[in-house]
């Protein structure tokens, strides 16, 4: 039986004692998919160095090979949702897994291609497709968290997985560099390939909506679905057990999402936190080779440094989050809080084109990458506000808007790089859309709660 709110701390400690905590493996899981997956966007940046040396790519052209994934990426979001909501996280997530594994195996034969242009159509074609391979996988794990966690614990659960992009740079930016200098770049292609294709069989075999989980008691059932946890995945139950469906169709859906002035500002943030994201993805790596002379090697050691203090803030950013909530703060102040501080933190980027020690370089980035982690609680405010009925639209739209950046960034740093001959206003770029997401959150998304839709 549920315990009541009177409900003495000894009964409450038994209780929470009885509780399966399946919904940490599932965590786990994500994460680890969410690492790999940072991980495969990331490999270009770690092998462009040798890629360009042997293909002769200039700034220009990388930035817009760069560019590739996030162009499929953006463009596939809103069918993505549509198919999430419709067919739901476990089946859709297991084949973008194996999917976008495929194609980074794939990037491993355009060496046997010879000219400079057959690698780079090649090349763009393949990350052009496996980011519409990605496409679902951020909703994805949005709705796997509105399923599995209350609130009082989701803003941790999302930094968690949402963490996972620091830590893949800490993990395989230094062993993608070292496979790069060891056996060529060829194999890292390869490594990742591989791995994400065995990922796609366990995910299809541990994951399952609570309700449905053999592994979860009625406890740990009660627990999450007392604290606002959609239990039964993408379809919730009415009264006679039959599935209540979204109110109007998916165009009249994401009018009311793209006219609400809280989603909006929500989703302009998220595109100004995700140049940040994008720089340290594509540029950082060749900025630490070009600009600051470090060889290949030397590069991915010190980008797992910023890269570590970015997977530690973006866990404490949503300890910090939910520790608020469970202190009696407003959902509205626990989630902006860590997301001003964070981002008003990041913007000491720009700081690196005043100093020209190495170490007070990596300082900086590490700083700026801290607080970006910190204020990395997008898919937390996600999942507070999207629709019951539409988690995975919602998601999409948010992920669409925010990888707009993915675009932008490396295309914009290629010209700025170009035209100047160095990163100073590529960095000065970065700093700015720092501020524009304290801004934002600040005047445009007042008070944050759940969309109801009509």
């Amino acid at each position: 039986m549920p315990l009541s709110r009177t409900a003495s701390p000894a009964a409450s400690a038994a209780d929470a004692a009885s509780r399966t905590k399946v919904r940490y493996v599932i965590l786990a899981l994500i994460f680890v998919i969410t690492t790999l997956n940072y991980a495969d966007r990331a490999t270009l940046s770690v092998t462009g160095s040798a890629m360009r040396a042997e293909f002769g790519f200039d700034a220009i052209r990388m930035g817009y090979i760069f560019s590739a994934f996030s162009w499929a990426y953006v463009l596939s979001q809103l069918p993505a949702g549509w198919i999430l909501d419709r067919f739901g996280a476990r089946r859709v997530y297991a084949t973008s897994i194996f999917l976008w594994s495929l194609f980074t195996l794939l990037q491993s034969t355009i060496g046997v291609l010879g000219s400079t242009a057959a690698a780079v159509t090649a090349l763009f074609a393949l990350r052009f497709v496996m980011g519409a391979a990605e496409a679902p996988a951020f909703p994805a794990n949005a709705k796997v968290v509105a399923s599995w966690f209350p609130t009082q614990e989701r803003g941790t659960a999302s930094a968690i997985f949402n963490s996972a992009q620091y830590f893949a740079a800490v993990v395989f930016t230094p062993l993608m560099a070292w496979v790069t200098h060891a056996y060529g770049w060829h194999h890292v292609y390869l490594m990742m390939g591989v791995a994400g294709l065995a990922l796609a069989f366990v995910w299809l075999k541990v994951m399952k909506n609570p309700a449905n989980h053999p592994g979860v008691n009625p406890q740990e059932l009660e627990y999450i679905e007392q604290g606002g946890g959609l239990v039964n995945g993408h379809q919730r139950k009415s009264r006679d057990g039959g599935a209540v469906q979204a109110k109007g169709n998916g165009w009249r859906i994401m009018r009311q999402l793209l006219s609400n002035r809280m989603l909006l500002g929500v989703y302009l943030a998220q595109y100004c936190i995700n140049v940040i994201t994008y720089f340290f993805l594509t540029w950082f790596p060749i900025y630490l080779v070009q600009a600051r002379g470090m060889t290949i090697l030397q590069a991915g050691l010190v980008a797992s440094l910023p890269a570590i203090c970015g997977f530690l803030g973006g866990v404490l950013g949503g300890v910090i989050s939910d520790s608020l909530i469970r202190a009696g703060c407003s959902l509205t102040l626990a989630r902006k809080a860590p997301i001003v501080g964070g981002m008003a933190l990041s913007a000491c980027i720009v700081g690196c084109n005043y100093v020209h020690s190495d170490w007070l370089v990596v300082l900086l980035m590490s700083l700026a990458f801290f607080g970006k982690g910190i204020g990395a609680l997008g898919w937390a405010v996600v999942a507070d506000t999207a629709p019951k009925e539409a988690i995975g639209l919602s998601g999409s739209i948010f992920n669409m808007f925010g990888n707009v950046a993915g675009i932008v960034t490396p295309i914009a740093i290629g010209y700025l790089v170009a035209k100047t001959g160095s990163f100073d206003s590529a960095l000065a770029f970065v700093g700015v859309n720092a501020l524009i997401t304290v801004i934002s959150y600040l005047v445009i998304v007042k008070e944050i709660k759940r969309v109801e839709l009509v």
